[in-house]
């Protein structure tokens, strides 16, 4: 599944760089988002399968947690300078060589246990309708208002749709989301907790990006720019996956979630000139730190205590988690930037474009200024998803520090 994964992916890479317009380029983008689909909660079991409880898995959810933080800001800086030297396709073409070195590299995996079963395609139709109908109406919700016909029909969709997958997986043998991995409080409270995660981070990469592009930074700028978040998530990963071995999971993420909205209530406080060595760079990495400090006693306590046969599930609930968190937050806290801009300014973002294109700098700084005013806002929205992310923590987590290593299919955390 690994490999099929990441050769869909890099197929569409080179579709997506090869695409005439605009439909085949968003086509391409999904037959990505497939494989990744496929190949991201794969790398997860491949994790928790090969390696033991204690130590030797801590220590690989420390590499695969500052990797991903380093791989998002290493991919951040690469397009800027693919973007800026060659062209915006060399995006999409970056891909194909180091798909290609990672389907070189599985030669060395072991193949894990094989569970015969049937592809639950009812929950599948239900479960991926249900969440894109959610998606939609929080998006137009935003756009249209909250009692648009459209926008209630897409949440009445949302919720039958969403109530029929539980009812489903309640009753399905080979159930696409088995309902009893939620028994485990420390597991279902990681993905709470990693789902409120992706809600906040996943949506301040997105203002952020913006912000400095309304401040003129090239997009080479903008990679750079995010260098200390790398720093900072991989330092924090290392030393969190070398403390849950003696310190309970909780007593880890929840600090490190109270130290992320920390640096994003410092981001909040951004004016339209903020300096990125006084305000910007410091926030992101007090961020990365406390996110950084998060991710590994989460990841553990989503797959530690599974059997094998339930280790690929776990591991992509827990990457679910995320990538719904990030498509609900980015709905909602996109919705609460724009709806503060305009507040300020009608139409904020066209009066900016139109300011630019007409020279008339004091309607650009106005623009800019009710711009930020919403970035702002967003910003402060997605400090409060990482401290609704601490209560769900606190009260759910109840893991014990990973410490012995034990057998994947017999590990335990509380």
């Amino acid at each position: 599944m690994f490999q099929a994964g990441t050769a869909v992916f890099t197929l569409a890479s080179l579709l997506g760089g090869l695409a005439p317009n605009e439909s085949l380029l968003i086509s391409a983008r999904i037959l990505q988002g497939v494989g990744a689909a496929l190949a991201a909660p794969s790398a997860l079991a491949l994790i928790t399968t090969t390696f033991p409880a204690g130590k030797p898995r801590n220590t690989a959810m420390g590499v695969y947690a500052a990797m991903g933080g380093l791989g998002a800001t290493v991919g951040l800086l690469l397009g800027g300078v693919l973007t800026d030297v060659l062209d915006w396709r060399w995006v999409f073409f970056i891909n194909i060589p180091i798909g290609l070195a990672v389907l070189f590299g599985t030669k060395t995996l072991v193949e894990a246990e094989r569970h015969p079963g049937h592809l639950d395609i009812p929950g599948v139709i239900t479960g991926t309708g249900g969440l894109i109908a959610l998606v939609y109406a929080i998006t137009r919700g935003g756009e249209h208002g909250w009692t648009d016909s459209l926008t209630l029909t897409s949440f009445a969709a949302a919720a039958a749709l969403l109530i029929g997958f539980l009812f489903l997986q309640a009753r399905t043998a080979d159930a696409m989301m088995p309902l009893r991995l939620f028994k485990d409080h420390s597991r279902w409270g990681s993905y709470a907790t990693m789902l409120f995660i992706g809600a906040g981070m996943f949506a301040t990469f997105y203002f952020l990006t913006l912000y400095m592009q309304l401040l003129g930074y090239s997009p080479v700028k903008t990679g750079c720019a995010y260098l200390p978040f790398s720093a900072g998530m991989g330092l924090a990963a290392a030393v969190s996956s070398k403390t849950a071995a003696h310190v309970a999971p909780r007593l880890i993420a929840g600090p490190g979630l109270l130290v992320a909205a920390a640096g994003m209530f410092w981001f909040a406080a951004l004016e339209p000139d903020s300096s990125y060595a006084a305000h910007l760079m410091p926030a992101m990495f007090v961020t990365a730190l406390g996110l950084g400090m998060s991710f590994v006693p989460l990841t553990l306590g989503a797959v530690s205590g599974v059997t094998h046969q339930d280790a690929g599930i776990a591991s992509a609930l827990l990457n679910t988690a995320q990538q719904i968190g990030g498509a609900l937050g980015l709905a909602v806290l996109s919705t609460i930037s724009t709806s503060a801009a305009n507040n300020k300014l009608p139409e904020a973002a066209s009066t900016l474009y139109q300011g630019l294109a007409t020279k008339d700098f004091p309607l650009v700084a106005k623009a800019g200024e009710a711009l930020t005013h919403g970035y702002s806002l967003a910003i402060l929205g997605a400090g409060a998803m990482f401290l609704a992310g601490l209560a769900v923590t606190a009260l759910a987590i109840n893991a014990c520090k990973q410490q012995h290593a034990e057998s994947p299919a017999v590990a335990h955390m509380g």
